[in-house]
């Protein structure tokens, strides 16, 4: 296994260390999430010396296993008061996996003004004065950082609303084209990085070793078994690499689980217009990529590269998520107001779907009028120049319908609400009420078995079934989360029934195990007790694993309401 290296962010200084104890054969959400647990105090103010970032690549990072790519950071959240864990693609999990490096932790605090950047080497650690980039944007500070140390150089850093220590404030990974588009965006961890005066971290494994393979026979055939696996499932393997995430627009509005204008109805008058169709479609009219992935050895590429009406380039990683909380949920239309949207809270460092919601309770607390895309760019634009109103904006859609009076709110545990109405998802949304996390659409993606018929079929409109989904579903995620893969292969693996035991293959393959399914299964379980182990003592209690009472409201066009009790929603705890 690899190594701990840790920055104290106060003394300049790290150091390494072997990775031992309870931490032992651990990698990704796994690994941070028991760090977070045994070394954070769970009361500490978030921005203090006492939070701690921490950020792991999977078990698999470094590996030729497709889609394996994908980084844990974590910490306490700002914006939840709670853990926290956010994962995106990007370069930095393979090459911190390919350094020998399990986590990099930033730790302590400093004391005097000045931010500082880490640069990470086969030999060496460096901790760098980065004023350069004081007040700068992600796009400027990624593109001067490929000049000077490189393309293909992994890149993390924070814009203006990291620095101003905003709760929504983002992470952003450099992309395949070394654009700030691969987000660690939900729950505030950029602010985090903030406060430790780090604003950017590069890891460049130039002259570095293979990841050792201890069975290089059998990774070999348990790998070409899941690339096969994933490109021939109808998700995967067709609608992602066709369309994006933005596939999900017109299915998820087809069956009226649509949030629109903050969460009032299912459907969206604007779907067609800002549907994955609609944009592939200005992809190919406007010249930009269609298809890409979001990290080296994706197979499934679903990511984008979206150009403006004169061809230049706008935004890219132009996801589902982003396009709705942009879009239906503020009722703007336009799709290239909502690709800009998308660009500014790439450049600022703002997480889009804490972003979006938080425009539309602007827009329901009289701040701008719904479906003004022009305005909600100008609104956007006062975070970079920290303002009063962009202050108000950048900490998320709680703070924001707290400062204008308004009580129609839609998150839980602060943390505002994705893409899918919990009335009319239902397995949706016991994960956004149950999960650790806050509302958060990846931590059981009950959209599987509700709505796609992946791995069965649950109806998303009616209470049975539901809460087993997303218990089965919260587990399997930590699992995946912890062996560095993409969510995406969820809908492969619930569709074929080797689809864990290859998972398995390649993790013992790798490191010379002899793990089972059930072991796997065992990890998820524990990354969970873990993470409810820290929100206990940081004084959650079941009161605050529930829905808003908006959601008690019928939901058109299905007239559904949210009507589990707070006690049945525990048992998703029951494992």
């Amino acid at each position: 296994m690899g190594k701990i290296l840790r920055i104290n962010t106060r003394t300049k200084s790290h150091t390494f260390e072997e990775v031992a104890g309870d931490l032992a054969g651990l990698g990704g959400r796994a690994l941070t999430s028991k760090m977070i647990l045994n070394e954070v105090p769970a009361t500490c103010h978030p921005l203090g010396k006492s939070n701690k970032l921490v950020f792991s690549p999977g078990l698999l990072a470094g590996s030729a296993a497709a889609n394996s790519g994908r980084l844990s950071v974590g910490g306490k959240s700002p914006l939840t008061g709670g853990i926290k864990e956010s994962n995106s693609g990007g370069f930095a999990a393979q090459k911190l996996a390919k350094l020998g490096i399990s986590a990099l932790v930033l730790e302590d605090k400093p004391e005097v003004p000045g931010y500082s950047m880490i640069v990470i080497k086969e030999n060496s650690v460096e901790i760098v004065p980065a004023d350069e980039f004081n007040e700068k944007g992600n796009y400027e500070i990624m593109e001067k950082l490929w000049d000077s140390y490189g393309k293909k150089t992994a890149v993390l850093s924070i814009g203006q609303a990291g620095e101003q220590r905003l709760k929504a404030a983002s992470i952003q990974q450099a992309d395949m084209n070394g654009r700030p588009g691969r987000a660690l965006g939900r729950g505030g961890l950029g602010a985090v990085m903030g406060s430790k005066k780090i604003k950017a971290i590069l890891v460049d494994d130039s002259g570095a070793s293979r990841v050792d393979i201890k069975d290089s026979d059998a990774f070999k055939t348990a790998n070409k078994k899941w690339v096969e696996m994933l490109r021939g499932h109808s998700v995967t393997g067709e609608g992602l690499p066709a369309l994006g995430t933005a596939v999900l627009v017109n299915i998820i509005n087809e069956a009226g689980a649509y949030p629109t204008k903050n969460f009032r109805d299912g459907r969206f008058d604007g779907a067609q217009a800002t549907s994955g169709e609609k944009i592939a479609e200005l992809i190919e009219e406007r010249g930009g990529i269609t298809t890409e992935g979001c990290h080296p050895g994706c197979v499934m590429k679903c990511s984008n590269v979206y150009h403006d009406k004169d061809g230049k380039y706008l935004t890219t990683g132009f996801e589902y998520e982003t396009i709705w909380a942009m879009g239906a949920h503020t009722t703007i239309k336009e799709i290239d107001d909502i690709a800009m949207l998308d660009r500014l809270c790439d450049d600022f460092g703002l997480d889009t779907i804490e972003t979006g919601v938080t425009i539309g309770v602007a827009m329901e607390g009289g701040m701008l009028e719904w479906g003004d895309g022009k305005g909600a760019i100008n609104l956007l634009k006062k975070v970079e120049a920290g303002g009063y109103e962009g202050k108000i904006i950048g900490n998320g859609a709680g703070f924001t319908g707290d400062a204008l009076g308004v009580d129609r709110i839609p998150v839980v545990k602060n943390q505002a609400l994705p893409a899918y109405d919990p009335r009319a998802v239902k397995g949706v949304g016991v994960t956004y009420a149950t999960t650790p996390m806050g509302a958060d659409h990846t931590a059981g993606y009950g959209v599987t078995a509700n709505i796609l018929g992946v791995g069965g079929n649950i109806d998303p409109l009616k209470n049975e079934g539901n809460i087993d989904l997303s218990q089965n579903l919260q587990i399997a995620t930590a699992a995946i989360d912890s062996a560095g893969l993409c969510l995406f292969v969820a809908f492969a693996v619930l569709d074929n029934e080797d689809g864990v035991q290859t998972i398995v293959d390649m993790i013992n393959a790798q490191y010379g195990l002899s793990l089972t399914p059930d072991d796997v299964v065992n990890l998820g379980k524990s990354v969970l007790r873990d993470e409810k182990e820290f929100n206990r003592r940081a004084g959650f209690t079941k009161v605050d694993d529930q829905l808003p009472e908006m959601f008690n409201d019928k939901f058109p066009p299905h007239d559904t309401q949210w009507d589990f009790t707070t006690d049945e929603l525990q048992k998703t705890l029951d494992f």
